[in-house]
């Protein structure tokens, strides 16, 4: 049994932790909810670019133009613009993703190219940086404040684990009065609300600590790449240091460099390619990041550097652990790893959180005096404490458990 002291701690932790992140959670909890089902909207949406079927696709061997002629096609419909990345489609190796930016720099100016596989028909220029879905991705990753916002996310990620720990330490000693997952129907609205906030806090306890924290983590990403570029891959780009980005007329073949990285990695299927001078790679490079085959190596990602003009493999460094965490964080986060069955279970578990987020604003806001709603709630303390009884900050707080 929590003392008078302990109780006044652990209540104020919790209020404060809840109210300052509730509503970035909840705008989280929003926009995350149709992400989930971002394929399936697209399709809805017409956004999503299919292959069509064609006779080939019948063969036991069906032909593929080079990825010289793909990037042909996409250089071609934007020619003032260079390509920054390059990747096939994850579920259908017949559609090359192309993006073309002004510069090789990071930029939310960016065009979209889709190549056909099979013979380098051109398959649409989808517009991913506009329209709903756009939106809610920003919102939910950065709220249209690139490095700044994901930090700031972050930081609202921390504040739901502090409120998830100190709601599951005080759920105990204030529900002992109360058979599991009991509902006062007799009570007020209030009460009613406060039992049905701690029951569905306590069923999603573990995805909401799960989520929060794989969230958080994914918020670090840009400082953990341009970490791992200082580290590790400075020392392996020194023999080229000081030299300019390769000139696209002194490139050789993105093909020849393309099977140089899967020889140097057997086994193993392309995800994408980072060109030279883009964030991912360097001025001197094109970065292959490959992937396995497996549920588990499908997100784990192996680089390899082909200089850009040589097309010879120089390096192939491991991921060091921490970004080996974010892309193991990455399936837990977006619920992307079982199919639709997931999708639907991750769907109805961001719908009781955001119950549980409303629920904590309501009732933060029809909080009543300590003593009353004590006496109320029917709360069990250790001794009277001289602050808010943590029935009070249940009602004040987010969360009680998650």
């Amino acid at each position: 049994m929590l003392s008078a002291r302990a109780l006044k701690t652990w209540t104020w932790l919790h209020k404060w932790s809840s109210l300052v992140c509730t509503v970035f959670m909840l705008l989280l909890c929003l926009t995350g909810l149709p992400l989930i089902f971002h394929h399936e909207i697209g399709h809805l949406l017409g956004t999503e670019v299919e292959a069509p079927a064609k006779a080939v696709d019948k063969l036991p061997n069906p032909p593929r133009i080079g990825l010289d002629e793909v990037l042909a096609v996409a250089r071609a419909q934007h020619p003032d613009r260079v390509v920054q990345f390059a990747s096939l489609d994850e579920h259908d190796d017949r559609i090359w993703f192309v993006t073309m930016t002004p510069t090789p720099a990071p930029t939310d100016d960016f065009r979209s190219v889709v190549v056909d596989a099979r013979d380098g028909a051109l398959l649409g220029q989808p517009r991913f940086n506009e329209g709903f879905m756009y939106w809610m991705f920003r919102l939910h990753v950065d709220l249209f404040a690139d490095l700044p916002g994901k930090l700031f996310l972050g930081l609202m990620g921390l504040l739901l684990l502090v409120a998830i720990v100190t709601g599951v330490v005080l759920y105990a000693p204030f529900m002992r009065k109360l058979a599991f997952g009991e509902v006062r129907r007799e009570k007020s609205p209030r009460i009613k609300w406060l039992d049905l906030h701690n029951l569905l806090g306590i069923v999603t306890l573990v995805w909401a600590f799960v989520v929060g924290a794989t969230g958080m983590i994914n918020t670090w990403a840009d400082l953990m790449i341009k970490y791992w570029q200082y580290s590790e891959i400075s020392t392996l780009l020194a023999p080229y240091k000081d030299q300019p980005v390769v000139p696209l007329a002194e490139r050789g073949s993105v093909q020849a460099s393309l099977q140089a990285a899967r020889a140097q990695a057997p086994g193993m299927k392309l995800s994408f390619i980072a060109f030279p001078g883009t964030a991912f790679s360097s001025p001197h490079h094109h970065t292959f990041f490959l992937r396995g085959e497996t549920p588990l190596t499908s997100r784990l990602l192996q680089p390899v550097l082909v200089d850009a003009k040589t097309t010879e493999v120089t390096a192939a460094p491991h991921l060091p652990w921490y970004l080996t965490a974010l892309l193991v964080s990455q399936p837990l986060h977006f619920g992307d790893y079982g199919g639709l069955p997931m999708q639907i279970i991750w769907a109805l578990l961001d719908i009781a959180t955001i119950i549980v987020l409303g629920s904590g604003l309501y009732l933060w806001f029809k909080r009543r005096a300590p003593r009353q709603l004590a006496e109320e709630a029917g709360a069990v303390v250790a001794a009277p404490p001289p602050s808010p009884t943590p029935e009070l900050a249940s009602a004040r707080g987010v969360e009680t458990s998650a």
